[in-house]
């Protein structure tokens, strides 16, 4: 199976809010409002200091995305990226698509001097996604999310 890797084009906003929805339906049960989802990733598309989505594409299809954000860290004067909002089609899981987004994010942050790094939080009883970030080479030793949203 190939696997395509580019950087999301308007034209990816339906299927990338579409995988918003579901994964907040399936992971958190909570439902999201579709038509506030595709202005949130409209807003992504059209203006990159807001971040960067990423698209993963099987025979003309997208089957998979992520969120790149930026965070500075003055510890180390440089960009990390923050993988959120992944997705990957359930018929399309355990088949590589999120390995090949994440190596495609990898190289960008390797390739650029001004970046150092990546993070992402994942669900602590989301056991098979933090199976796969380990498996990759990520840990989560040093750091736990706290937050507070409006």
């Amino acid at each position: 199976m190939q696997i395509d890797i580019r950087k999301a084009e308007n034209s990816d906003r339906d299927p990338i809010a579409r995988f918003q929805v579901a994964m907040a339906l399936e992971t958190e049960q909570y439902n999201l409002d579709l038509f506030t989802v595709q202005n949130g990733v409209s807003a992504v598309l059209t203006n990159d200091t807001l971040g960067a989505y990423y698209v993963a594409i099987v025979e003309n299809e997208v089957v998979g995305s992520l969120l790149t954000t930026y965070e500075w860290s003055d510890w180390r004067n440089g960009t990390v990226l923050w993988i959120q909002s992944v997705y990957v089609d359930s018929s399309y899981r355990q088949r590589g698509i999120y390995a090949a987004l994440y190596s495609y994010v990898k190289r960008l942050v390797a390739s650029n001097d001004s970046l150092v790094g990546i993070r992402l939080y994942v669900d602590e009883s989301n056991k098979k996604a933090m199976e796969v970030y380990a498996r990759l080479g990520m840990n989560g030793e040093h750091y736990r999310v706290f937050e507070w949203m409006k």
